[in-house]
Parts: structure tokens; C-alpha cells; sequence
């Protein structure tokens, strides 16, 4: 797959989360997706259950910031390192994210696979 894709998906996520618009980052997933919010839990069983995930972010988050950088790239999946500022609401306590996410893009370029894992800093 081309470089070019992943980094088109990976903007368009940064731009949902920036935008905190769930409708438009659940629409970056393939409706059969395996999802991983978290290494730990088992994956999303359903595209529904990303979407939940994702409506929690207007509710929680604001002023989010979001960079990556593609650090492995392969025929069919794409590894990339993400940062992010986060102010957590209502506290509004600052946080910095730093993480890994594993996706795969289907042909139509909507991801069938993703994982993260990511370490969470108060600031």
C-alpha cells in the first residue's frame, strides 16, 4: 500500500479528534474493524462500539492537538508514532499522549485493523 495512504488516514483522524467529531472518525473504520482502544480489553465488537467510543471524546477532551510520524510501513499495515495535548474536562487538567498505532486500510482506504498502545502524562 502507498505511503501516501496512511498518512492521508492519519491526517484525517488528527482532524476528527482535533475536531472532536465522532461521526467523522468512525468513518475513517471499515464496518467489519478490529478495533483496539486498548492492548488490554478485547477489540470493539462492532463499528457501533467504535463510534460510542468516540462520542466520549466532545464530552471529555478539548483543546487537542495531534501530530505523527510513520516510523514502519509494510505492504498492507502502517506503524506511526502519535503525540497529543489534551486538556481533560471538567477538571481541566492538561495531558500529554504519546503512542504507537498498528493500522491496516482496506482498498478503499477506510482502516480493518487498529491498535494502540500509548503512555498518558499529566502536565
Amino acid at each position: 500500500m502507498n505511503k501516501n495512504k496512511f498518512i492521508n488516514w492519519l491526517e484525517k483522524m488528527g482532524e476528527a479528534w482535533i475536531e472532536r467529531d465522532p461521526q467523522k472518525a468512525a468513518n475513517l473504520f471499515s464496518k467489519d474493524v478490529e478495533y483496539y482502544e486498548s492492548v488490554f480489553d478485547s477489540p470493539c465488537g462492532s463499528w457501533n462500539e467504535v463510534l460510542n467510543l468516540w462520542k466520549v471524546v466532545p464530552i471529555n477532551q478539548n483543546q487537542v492537538t495531534f501530530n505523527f510520524e510513520i516510523i514502519a510501513l509494510a505492504k498492507d499495515f502502517a506503524v506511526a508514532n502519535f503525540k497529543v495535548t489534551r486538556v481533560i474536562l471538567p477538571t481541566n487538567k492538561k495531558q500529554a499522549i504519546d503512542g504507537i498505532f498498528i493500522i491496516k486500510l482496506n482498498n478503499e482506504g477506510l482502516c480493518n485493523y487498529f491498535k494502540q498502545w500509548r503512555s498518558v502524562k499529566d502536565l
